[in-house]
């Protein structure tokens, strides 16, 4: 569905300053597939999914979306995506169901097919009371709703959603996820999406791709990316007195990494947190530790960026600096 090759995009700020937003980003989505993209502000995600969808012009590099080039034939590329971007695309004055049919006839359909479709994306996305009302007197999550039921009109096999759930409440990004993922299933659709969500990407994507300084640094499932990257952290607490020896028997785990100690706690990383608790605690009720407490902590997403990178994807997001 997505096929891309070195696709690079450069912005000429001065003579003297030029931003490297994108640098060789090689990627394929197959059909039917929801893919998460992370990395934080200015990682180059939303700059990729603008040309993917054809609204800026890539520097180099190829790209081709559902079958057509976006530099040579963007006409057909946008007649088979939809695009849900991070600000609302409806205008403020225009009624909901007008916006709605507005959009399919944009898209080539004829005044009924429109009208039909309008009202099957109001009922499927529940708009169907807010049908007469102004954009402008809708909430934040019906506003985004509103926006996905755009995206969807002309029923495209390939939907990009950019950071769809930013700035609602945690009630309101999990009904609107629950709509996005009942269309998927009921249109067949692939879904690229970005995220600062990292629940929404581990519970949702079957792909997880990372970017960093305008290139992929990870691409696999998040549960492999979260096991080869990150793996289990093991929290021992034993009585006073019996750091040391605790941090020995750790040390001597099979493939035990980034131990701590400090306090009366014991840290350490390894692949499967679940087997390796057991043989920690039998090892230290052996030599006489006295253990007072033993939790697993799975690793999470946050917990894979901060390992490629050396900082917290949520840090990174926070000061809106981490990346060029």
């Amino acid at each position: 569905m997505i096929s891309t090759r070195e696709l690079t995009k450069d912005f000429v700020v001065s003579r003297t300053e030029t931003v490297h937003a994108v640098r060789g980003i090689s990627l394929d989505v197959e059909p039917g597939e929801l893919v998460a993209v992370l990395g934080p502000n200015g990682a180059g995600k939303t700059t990729t999914l603008r040309m993917l969808t054809t609204l800026i012009a890539p520097t180099s590099g190829t790209a081709k979306v559902a079958g057509y080039d976006v530099s040579t034939d963007p006409g057909q590329v946008r007649r088979q995506i939809g695009y849900v971007g991070q600000g609302n695309g409806a205008g403020h004055s225009q009624r909901v169901r007008d916006e709605l049919y507005g959009q399919g006839v944009i898209y080539g359909l004829d005044s009924r097919s429109a009208k039909r479709r309008s009202e099957e994306l109001l009922e499927s996305l529940e708009l169907g009371e807010l049908a007469r009302r102004k954009v402008s007197e809708l909430s934040g999550g019906q506003r985004r709703r509103l926006d996905v039921a755009m995206g969807l009109v002309h029923a495209p096999g390939l939907l990009f959603l950019d950071e769809p759930s930013t700035g609602l409440d945690p009630q309101n990004r999990a009904n609107l996820w629950d709509h996005i993922l009942r269309m998927r299933e009921q249109y067949s659709m692939t879904i690229v999406l970005t995220t600062h969500y990292l629940d929404e990407a581990d519970s949702m994507a079957e792909r997880v791709v990372v970017v960093d300084h305008g290139e992929v640094i990870a691409d696999d499932t998040a549960d492999a990316l979260k096991a080869k990257l990150a793996g289990d952290q093991l929290l021992l607490t034993v009585a006073p007195g019996n750091l040391a020896r605790a941090a020995e028997l750790t040390e001597q785990l099979l493939g035990a990494r980034d131990v701590v100690a400090q306090g009366d706690q014991i840290s350490v990383r390894v692949a499967n947190g679940p087997e390796a608790l057991p043989e920690l605690i039998g090892a230290a009720q052996r030599t006489g530790v006295p253990v007072a407490a033993a939790q697993v902590i799975r690793p999470t997403l946050d917990d894979v960026f901060l390992n490629l990178t050396g900082r917290s994807l949520r840090e990174a997001d926070a000061n809106g600096k981490a990346a060029a």
